[in-house]
């Protein structure tokens, strides 16, 4: 049984004659082992933010003045989480409705290592497993769902 984590393969270097370890699906290579603990744990995630006055940057791709609060903020990211419980696209309603720029790829912010994002944000994804959407998060952004996607 391999030792390590799902996606890794161990492969040999032509150029430098040594051992490294490749992961296929985010294409990632290192000459560490990718095992607990290293830098090269990375998740993949979709968000859809919505901002609110109180945020660090309070305007958005689709508003320049955000003045909603954020109990307000918090209502219409609850409404969103009804939509997609209900069967809703996350990716088609990040696309419309998200504040954030990540919204043209559907809220799909790629892959990223801890240290990477705001810590109430990293704390979350990486408690979700793949294909699990988190409940609202709050952020210095603004409040988020999360859809850990890889």
């Amino acid at each position: 049984m391999s030792d390590l984590p799902d996606g890794w393969v161990k492969k040999m270097s032509k150029t430098h004659g040594k051992e490294y370890y490749y992961n296929a699906e985010t294409q990632e290579s290192t000459w560490e082992h990718p095992g607990p603990g290293s830098r090269t744990n990375k998740v993949r995630a979709s968000h859809l933010l919505v901002k609110h006055r109180d945020s660090r940057r309070p305007s958005s791709w689709k508003e320049a003045n955000i003045t909603r609060s954020r109990d307000e903020a918090l209502d219409i990211l609850d409404g969103f989480i009804k939509q997609i419980d209900g069967g809703a696209n996350f990716a088609e309603l990040a696309q419309v409705n998200s504040d954030c720029s990540s919204a043209k790829n559907g809220g799909d912010l790629g892959f990223f290592g801890r240290g990477q994002m705001q810590k109430p944000f990293e704390e979350a994804t990486f408690a979700l497993q793949v294909n699990e959407m988190s409940g609202p998060v709050i952020t210095d952004s603004g409040v988020h769902i999360i859809l850990r996607t890889g």
